[in-house]
């Protein structure tokens, strides 16, 4: 059963060191007892989150790792970089499965589909790719973006891919249609750069903005739903709940943020030791865990 966000409070999780610069980005599994993290020191590390082991560190990437990503399935892993490539790692023995080339500069987002077949990538080259995650082959190239592409989603069943640029829009691009026609909208209406995007499992989509706002969209037409206001700093990450009924945000205002989709209304505020919070997700069980590009992961659970 899915805790009520009444039941949230903040606590001070874990710490997980072994990093030698700053860390850029990390990303959990499905079960969240494994994370990945990104680094300016050009390697990517994996975590046990129950013990706290740094299990492998990996190269490969020439420049600073930018965003990482784990496959529903925990097969794969993979990693977005400075150095204009994504690589795709095999999770059972950490060893690189294909080196992505494509993008003609820094490779800033990525994200698997839902059956982890396929990946997206974003980058400042205002573009975003679609790939074959067994074969390693690009599926699509999604040209229309005026500025950096930063944030990349799939929807549940992969009908359609959300992607959020510095030139304030969402796009909502159809990679499954029945026509055959490449189809995609144009999400108007934020007044800042857009960090984040994601899906509701019943299509809903969300997008996040450092105009300190969160957008809810109906992701079939593009109509918008709400206009999520109350954070007072850039809103850095967005995610919902697994019955779909919330979706908590992340904000430089040292705030995670718990909204009731319905009616628009912010129900949570959490606030204490989430000042390095940059993102957030659900586990199954429905505790929101928050986590910072630093050293610190915290988790916002029941009491």
């Amino acid at each position: 059963m899915f805790v009520h966000p009444g039941e949230y409070s903040s606590i001070d999780l874990k710490n997980f060191g072994g990093h030698k610069d700053e860390i850029n980005c990390v990303a959990f599994s499905t079960d969240f007892e494994m994370m990945v993290t990104g680094c300016d020191d050009k390697r990517v590390r994996v975590f046990n989150t129950r013990n706290k082991n740094l299990v492998c560190r990996m190269k490969g990437h020439e420049g600073a790792v930018k965003a990482v990503a784990i496959s529903p399935d925990c097969e794969h892993f993979a990693s977005a970089s400075f150095d204009k490539t994504a690589r795709i790692w095999r999770t059972r023995d950490a060893t690189t499965l294909h080196v992505l080339t494509g993008h003609t500069k820094s490779v800033e987002c990525l994200c698997f589909s839902l059956d982890s077949s396929q990946l997206c990538t974003g980058s400042w080259d205002r573009t975003a790719i679609v790939w074959n995650v067994e074969k390693g082959y690009m599926v699509k190239l999604l040209i229309g973006h005026e500025n950096l592409v930063q944030s990349v989603s799939f929807s549940y069943t992969s009908e359609w891919l959300a992607t959020g640029s510095w030139d304030h829009t969402v796009r909502l691009w159809q990679l499954k249609s029945s026509d055959g026609d490449d189809k995609v909208m144009v999400l108007n209406g934020h007044k800042g750069n857009i960090h984040g995007v994601a899906f509701s499992k019943e299509g809903m989509l969300a997008s996040c903005s450092w105009d300190k706002t969160i957008r809810l969209w109906n992701a079939r037409n593009g109509k918008l739903i709400h206009v999520l206001t109350g954070h007072l700093g850039w809103v850095q990450a967005v995610t919902f709940s697994p019955d779909g009924c919330y979706c908590a945000s992340v904000s430089d205002d040292e705030t995670v943020r718990l909204w009731e989709v319905v009616t628009g209304q912010c129900v949570k505020v959490l606030e204490g030791k989430t000042e390095e919070a940059q993102h957030c997700g659900f586990t199954k069980g429905g505790a929101l865990v928050a986590s910072g590009a630093a050293s610190v992961t915290l988790a916002l659970v029941p009491n």
